[in-house]
């Protein structure tokens, strides 16, 4: 069976029957599973690096990699963790590798922020005050909150990125970066206390 990446039923079929095509040698699967998972996989990609050519070539080296050990793939998790933690391991790498950490500046943001300093303002001042979370699901201030996250420590960044961002569960997350669940909770709760310091400072 051949599929073919512009039939709607094969845009629709799971990732496990996906797979095990791919792994019987049917490029035509991969490149639907590229199609549904690229544009997912780049943007957490760019929130983390902060660097769109950066994020343009990791992309391309986790679809590479996962295609080159696709056979290896035994669904112990899921495709979409699985293929996560690649994308997750070579960015951290690049990034360790050439520095990529140091804090992100603001400077070419102000006029964003500036344009949305009373509404954030508002939102932090509510009674139970705004989860950063929470701003940046609101798609007209989730770019200063991204700016922001780029501040934070490698560890932050990622948990914040994944959970908040791409909506991954913490058992997932716990998959995709090796660690135990307890760890995944105190880290995103660390990270959206820092994220919410940083608006405080940034909007004082």
């Amino acid at each position: 069976m051949t599929f073919n990446p512009d039939n709607n039923d094969n845009i629709h079929l799971d990732d496990a029957a996906l797979v095990r095509q791919c792994q019987r040698g049917d490029p035509e699967a991969m490149t639907c599973l590229i199609v549904k998972y690229q544009d997912r996989v780049y943007n957490a990609i760019l929130k983390i690096c902060q660097n769109r050519d950066d994020a343009a070539e990791l992309t391309q080296d986790t679809f590479v990699k996962v295609l080159e050990n696709i056979n290896k793939f035994r669904g112990q998790s899921g495709f979409y963790t699985w293929l996560f933690r690649v994308a997750v391991n070579l960015t951290l790498n690049h990034c360790k590798r050439r520095l990529k950490f140091s804090p992100v500046s603001l400077d070419a943001e102000n006029e964003n922020l500036e344009k949305h300093r009373e509404r954030l303002a508002a939102l932090l001042a509510a009674p139970n005050g705004a989860d950063p979370a929470r701003i940046v699901q609101q798609q007209e201030l989730a770019q200063v909150v991204v700016n922001l996250i780029g501040q934070l420590s490698q560890e932050h960044r990622v948990v914040l990125v994944l959970r908040d961002i791409e909506q991954m569960s913490y058992a997932d997350i716990a998959d995709v970066l090796r660690i135990e669940h307890g760890t995944v909770k105190s880290r995103i709760s660390r990270a959206r206390r820092m994220l919410r310091e940083l608006l405080e400072t940034v909007l004082t």
